[in-house]
């Protein structure tokens, strides 16, 4: 039946009951015909004649082999191994950041407004867009509250167990007993210390990454401009986010709607009226809880737990981190936060303010006014990426060998070396499966 002719060559088939012939197929193999070791490596073409009655009697004989499909047989080259995922890039910060929704639909929607307002046809908004609250989410912007304060208390009494380094210099921390030897740092004395870090005793501020953001009475109201902005209060903005969704605070209240607004195009024709907005807080009032909000002095304000208490007080801690995130990213997709383009400021409202405080790139040509645009979850609540320690007590990470260790958010390092049990999601970014190498060794390792 087959006839080897050449190599590359076409081999006839005696076709079986007259049946069409098939176009040529390539076939890299043909173990079940040839010897691998009589043809290693050629490739073959061979001219199959087929037939519809021989596919039904005889279902082996397919173009392309002999009892297999090749359509099943899809291995990707490179797999991403579960124990070593890399780390969202670091942006340059000569550079814009990039739009969290493409750019292309940006422009879909704004001409589909403009083209509204020119029919004279109002904008159709949905709560909370139009100024009005969404009664399913204020439970979650309570949970999101409540787990905000534990985990400032939390935090507050693990950093009187567990030490953390931070570098006077930069912005760079390390949870360990003594800090890192990874030649990283590029603060502005970095050159004469050889790219070393200069440390120091870190604080919550340090693991816990502050974001605040101004609060305002109506996020609908009177933009905040370059003047008046000692006016307002300056909050976490994680607290400025639950308070736009629901919360009710006697010290930070805000204005809720019963009419919702009305937009045409890009322009607000109907916000109710402006009201007086009262007074800014007060700090230092009676009977204020405003303070367990803040990380301001929270260590002098929690006392270090007992020793048997820390794994308790540290999975608390990190199930309190998991709460504050799920619950800012439920709120963020339906509540509009602004972030600046070029540094790290947020703001939580329909629009961003017109304060001029961007020192980052290029900030000559806009005034020192921010480049605003929509907001991402880690914008809000950053993770701040730490080396993981397998041992707190070893010997310090080296610069050769810094490809094989792990990154992980700082809290829940932190709570890892108070013996919290660490979510799945996060091992894989700690490598904990990964041997380290010795010095000798590194430049071996595949």
């Amino acid at each position: 039946m087959l006839q080897l002719l050449s190599i590359g060559a076409f081999v006839p088939w005696t076709p079986l009951n007259g049946g069409a012939s098939l176009c040529p197929t390539e076939i890299k193999s043909f173990d079940t015909l040839f010897p691998r070791s009589t043809f290693v490596g050629q490739k073959f073409q061979v001219h199959l004649v087929h037939s519809k009655a021989n596919s039904i009697l005889r279902p082996e004989i397919l173009c392309g082999g002999y009892g297999r499909t090749n359509h099943h047989r899809r291995v990707k080259k490179h797999e991403m191994l579960p124990q070593n995922v890399d780390l969202p890039p670091v942006l340059p910060k000569k550079k814009k950041k990039p739009f969290p929704i493409p750019l292309k639909k940006i422009v879909e929607a704004a001409r589909e407004d403009k083209k509204l307002a020119q029919m004279g046809i109002e904008k159709h908004l949905e709560p909370p867009k139009n100024g009005i609250l969404v009664p399913s989410l204020i439970p979650v912007a309570y949970d999101v509250l409540d787990a905000w304060k534990v985990l400032i208390s939390g935090l507050a009494q693990l950093l009187h167990v567990v030490p953390v380094h931070a570098c006077s210099e930069c912005s760079e921390i390390h949870v360990a007993q003594i800090g890192h030897k990874i030649q990283d740092c590029h603060g502005s004395t970095s050159g004469s210390r050889r790219n070393y870090h200069s440390w120091i005793k870190g604080s919550i501020n340090d693991v816990l990454t502050p974001i605040e953001s101004y609060h305002m009475y109506d996020p609908y109201g009177r933009r905040i401009k370059h003047e008046t902005r000692f006016s307002y209060d300056r909050i976490p903005a994680v607290v400025e986010l639950c308070i736009q969704a629901g919360i009710e605070l006697p010290e930070y209240p805000s204005r809720r709607r019963t009419e919702p607004i009305r937009m045409l195009g890009k322009k607000v024709i109907d916000i109710g009226g402006y009201v007086d907005e009262p007074k800014p807080f007060q700090p230092g009032s009676p009977g204020s809880q405003i303070v367990e909000l803040d990380t301001y002095r929270a260590l002098e304000r929690f006392p270090p737990p007992l020793e048997e208490e820390v794994p308790m007080v540290a999975q608390a801690t990190i199930n309190a981190y998991e709460k504050v995130r799920w619950g800012v990213t439920k709120l963020m997709r339906k509540y509009s936060v602004k972030a600046c383009g070029y540094c790290s400021e947020v703001h939580v409202g329909p629009w961003g303010h017109n304060a001029k405080l961007c020192g980052e790139f290029k900030h000559q040509w806009r005034d020192g006014k921010h480049g605003w645009q929509d907001a991402t979850v880690d914008e809000v609540f950053p993770p701040n990426y730490v080396w993981h320690m397998e041992d707190p007590k070893g010997p310090p990470l080296k610069s050769t060998l810094k490809r094989f260790y792990g990154k992980v958010p700082a809290v829940v390092e932190v709570c890892a070396q108070a013996g919290a049990h660490v979510p799945n999601k996060y091992k894989p970014m700690m490598r904990a499966d990964i041997v380290v190498p010795e010095d000798r060794e590194a430049p071996f390792v595949a």
